[in-house]
């Protein structure tokens, strides 16, 4: 998979551990020395610095054939020294996970290594580095739970057997599907389903995306001076417009046309926007919504991070899995893009019981303490507070074909018990067009279409 591999010095040798370990465990030298003679490796990890496509990274890749990629003390060791040489070089990690879980035979000794790399990702994450995780069959236990959950990227191999609990302890009616990968991806827990011939140019290409950055300093908009400090870097361009050109002349003129269903969405401003891009799925929490496309993308060289809302009222996940991007972004130096587009955020019984205002909430914050540059184009509907949480606070601009309202005029007629004819005066009260909104402040500018282009669609 790598075009160049050179292995890392293996750690400092430990005090000379009791027979068969700490727990004394009866056959476990004897099982390690088969383990050795059978892959050829002393441990269960092979860590090194690699070459893939082009792009460096410290790789981690378990080998399941020594006691079943079980993370013990020495394994701990290995995982920690290539983390400290991924800060020490400034590269990515990239970790291939293939294991049951924390080594039985150490105990205690070795589930603790799963604190210890968690504090490992949080050093190498505070950093401004990215780690990137491959599930391979099975990623089960503290390996799937620490190196592949605490990821900034998850990719998975398709079918593998990814979940907390192992095949032999999980309750005997427990669905098997549900600790697949196809499962976790719909869930929202991992980023994307990679075919094994595909994983070496996807691999690449996120690395040529998020390698090659820093964390923010305090010159930039707000954050906290770190000791590997780098300048702010520069606000991501907003796009240009794709629709009409012209403005409207009413506020229920704007409102029409920003749902007419020929407007152009947010796939055509990412596609004219960026030169290819890859996306990451799901809120981590349980939840995905398609009508939010979030992920980073190159344009004229540099990486750009986004989250497009799709034309659909925003769910609960949707808000999240923004957030997730922009943070994300934000510890790796990363600009970001974010298209407005929504009536507003979904108010169903079920969005509710999955915590549409905290989820709301955490966009909202995610935005107001974001260090890296946030750039935001309303490209459709604004509505409401489910819009403004995509936001970005002062940087914000709008297309001609594009409206932001503080509530539906539908919705604002029937507060005030006006009747359905009153509708249209209501919107013009609202004040919603983008000249309106330039008017009161809101907006930066309103884009024009790109020099050149062809009649709007």
């Amino acid at each position: 998979m790598t075009e160049e591999f050179s292995e890392l010095p293996a750690p400092p040798a430990r005090a000379a551990s009791p027979v068969d370990g700490p727990l004394s465990w009866d056959g476990y030298d004897a099982a390690r020395d088969r383990a050795r003679e059978r892959t050829g490796e002393p441990e269960s990890v092979v860590t090194g610095v690699a070459t893939i496509g082009g792009a460096r990274a410290v790789l981690v890749s378990f080998e399941f054939g020594y006691l079943g990629g079980s993370l013990g003390e020495r394994t701990g060791d290995r995982l920690a020294t290539a983390h400290a040489h991924a800060r020490a070089l400034r590269l990515p990690i990239v970790s291939l996970i293939a294991t049951g879980g924390s080594r039985m035979q150490e105990g205690m000794r070795a589930l603790s290594q799963l604190q210890r790399l968690a504090g490992q990702s949080a050093l190498t994450r505070a950093a401004g580095l990215p780690q990137i995780a491959v599930l391979r069959d099975p990623a089960t236990g503290g390996g799937w739970a620490t190196l592949g959950a605490g990821a900034d990227v998850i990719l998975a191999l398709p079918r593998a057997q990814v979940g907390f609990a192992g095949s032999r302890v999980r309750p005997c009616d427990a669905d098997p599907h549900a600790y697949t990968a196809e499962a976790q991806w719909s869930a929202g827990h991992i980023d994307a389903l990679v075919p094994p011939h595909r994983l070496r140019p996807t691999l690449a290409r996120w690395l040529r995306l998020l390698g090659g950055h820093g964390p923010v300093t305090a010159g930039g908009t707000g954050g906290t001076e770190t000791a590997e400090s780098a300048p702010a870097p520069a606000p991501a361009p907003p796009p240009h417009a794709l629709g009409a050109a012209e403005l409207p002349a009413t506020g229920w003129e704007a409102v029409r046309r920003a749902r007419d269903p020929r407007r152009p969405r947010a796939e055509a401003y990412l596609d004219a926007y960026f030169d290819w891009r890859e996306e990451i799925s799901g809120d981590r929490c349980g939840g995905v919504d398609d009508g939010v496309r979030c992920g980073f993308g190159l344009r004229d060289g540099r990486t750009i991070a986004f989250a497009a809302q799709c034309g659909t009222p925003t769910r609960p996940a949707g808000f999240r899995t923004a957030a997730r991007l922009i943070r994300s972004a934000d510890q790796l130096c990363v600009p970001v893009l974010t298209l407005v587009d929504t009536p507003g955020a979904a108010n169903d019984a079920r969005a509710e019981q999955e915590g549409a205002g905290p989820a709301i909430a955490d966009a909202f914050a995610a935005l107001a303490t974001a260090r890296t540059p946030l750039t935001s184009l309303l490209i459709g509907e604004g509505g409401s507070g489910g819009a403004l949480a995509l936001a970005a606070p002062d940087r914000l601009w709008a297309t001609p074909d594009s409206y932001f309202s503080v509530i539906g005029p539908e919705s604002a007629a029937a507060i005030l018990k006006r009747d359905a004819n009153e509708i249209r005066h209501t919107a013009d009260q609202l004040r919603l067009r983008p000249q309106d909104l330039l008017d009161l402040g809101i907006i930066r500018g309103i884009v024009s279409r790109a020099p050149g282009a062809g009649p709007a669609p």
